[in-house]
């Protein structure tokens, strides 16, 4: 494990280097359907101590969304520096080349300043377990070295069961556990690859995207990591009765089938389907924990940038729902842990409203690149160096479905007290929610008399956008 000790052990490095030898590597960790169920996060029973570590060893954004919970828009999002309303991908399907045929994305645009630029895993959309060990959605231009490791998941020999079968390969809690260490699953050979380039690139600076597939379903980890979670000891969420009483149709309408608990019939099913959840986490940080110990082990730790982040957030039971495709908390919400050279505070976290689309800027700001003017995020790198400093007044996320995945819209603007949603289409409503006195998110303030001036406030944030929102 990545200890404090020997990480602080290492001298500062300057972030605008002289040589190519001194050019901080990047190391971009992407976990896939992650929400913040994470020791560091403030979860008790959940077991990360790789991702607890690299925590400590940098800064942990506490209120960091997506733009739009579903993993192609949001990856095509952050890999180009572009909301959805620019890339205007709102499904799986396409790739943000397709849409703006000169993009220019962040591996690719280090990769034209003598970075050697590689993918190990899902960075780009990838249909799981569907097309895991293909290349099917992933941008050749971001890359020198490219490769969809193969995996067995839900095929994989071992003991388990598909929970709610009905929901179809990819979207049904069907979990495996496995005897072993897991050498034929693609994280666990993702890892690998990973330890291969940075022993073959020391010399060359590099940018990794390393992109883990759990805790995606299906849940497939070694036994072992399912048995730090006894049954008895999980306990799913509860929510009011009533709950959904006051939510916009639209909001349910959109969901696909992973509302209502999503056909889980008994509390065995949602403690099962929990525990499945956690065990991927807990793999995934495993395997996280190899590449991070095999990167101090080689002296290039203290000279490489690390950003682990999650494509979006994931429900397990809040408002009877579980997966993504939400405007709430659960599903907006995201991970994201920045460690780098000469970064000035380290171990703290932070409440400043941030977006996944700012980790672009972030990365060539630290790179020592500016921000070409076409991004449409902010560098980081203030909050990085004063983690109590304010940043942006709102943080924004959309989400789409209906006919043509564009019948139904949900906006969404999150800031320092407030989150407020406003639905079109078919259901049409809208949602405002006191975070400071509700972070569940069960009253929905719209239609109180007593609210109506916060509710004009936030229709006018969300209106004006994320330019005027951005940080001063």
């Amino acid at each position: 494990m990545l200890t404090r000790r020997n990480f602080f052990a290492a001298p500062a490095l300057l972030l605008q280097p002289k040589t190519a030898a001194e050019r901080p590597n990047v190391l971009f960790i992407g976990s896939d359907d992650l929400n913040t169920t994470i020791g560091c996060y403030g979860h008790p029973a959940i077991r990360t101590p790789n991702i607890d570590s690299l925590a400590a060893s940098g800064t942990r954004f506490e209120r960091a969304y997506c733009q739009y919970p579903l993993c192609g828009p949001s990856r095509n999002s952050l890999l180009s520096g572009r909301r959805p309303d620019t890339t205007t991908i709102w499904t799986n399907g396409p790739n943000v080349r397709e849409t703006i045929p000169g993009v220019v994305t962040l591996p690719q645009f280090l990769r034209n300043n003598g970075y050697h630029a590689a993918r190990h895993g899902k960075m780009y959309h990838m249909n799981v377990p569907g097309s895991v060990g293909s290349n099917e959605f992933d941008d050749p231009q971001s890359w020198d070295v490219s490769i969809s490791p193969p995996g067995l998941e839900d095929k994989t020999p071992a003991e388990g069961r598909d929970i709610t079968p009905h929901l179809g390969p990819g979207n049904s809690f069907h979990y495996r556990m496995f005897k072993g260490e897991g050498s034929d699953q693609a994280d666990n050979r993702a890892a690998e690859l990973t330890i291969e380039a940075i022993d073959k690139k020391r010399g060359t600076p590099w940018f990794i995207g390393m992109g883990f597939l759990r805790p995606h379903v299906p849940h497939v980890a070694p036994a072992r990591f399912f048995d730090l979670y006894p049954l008895a000891n999980i306990k799913p969420v509860s929510n009011p009765a009533d709950d959904l009483a006051d939510i916009p149709n639209a909001s349910e309408s959109i969901l696909g089938g992973r509302g209502n608990d999503s056909g889980m019939k008994t509390d065995q099913d949602k403690r099962e389907a929990l525990r499945g959840y956690y065990a991927s986490i807990s793999y995934m940080d495993w395997n996280l924990g190899r590449v991070l110990q095999h990167l101090e082990k080689t002296g290039q730790r203290r000279n490489t940038i690390i950003v682990f982040w999650s494509d979006h957030g994931w429900h397990l039971g809040e408002h009877f729902r579980w997966q993504k495709r939400s405007l709430f908390e659960e599903s907006a919400r995201v991970p994201l842990i920045v460690s780098a050279p000469g970064q000035k505070v380290r171990g703290k976290s932070t409440r400043a409203l941030v977006e996944l689309v700012d980790l672009y800027p972030t990365v060539l700001d630290l790179c020592g690149h500016p921000a070409p003017s076409y991004l449409e995020g902010q560098s980081l790198r203030p909050v990085l160096d004063n983690p109590a400093r304010p940043f942006k007044k709102a943080a924004f996320t959309m989400v789409s479905g209906g006919r043509d995945s564009r019948e139904i819209i949900g906006r969404a603007v999150r800031t320092d007290r407030y989150r407020y949603m406003k639905w079109t289409g078919p259901g049409a409503g809208e949602e405002l929610y006191d975070e400071q006195t509700d972070p569940r998110e069960f009253t929905n303030l719209a239609a109180h008399p007593a609210h109506v001036a916060t509710l004009a406030t936030m229709r006018k944030t969300l209106e004006a956008g994320w330019q005027a929102a951005k940080a001063g």
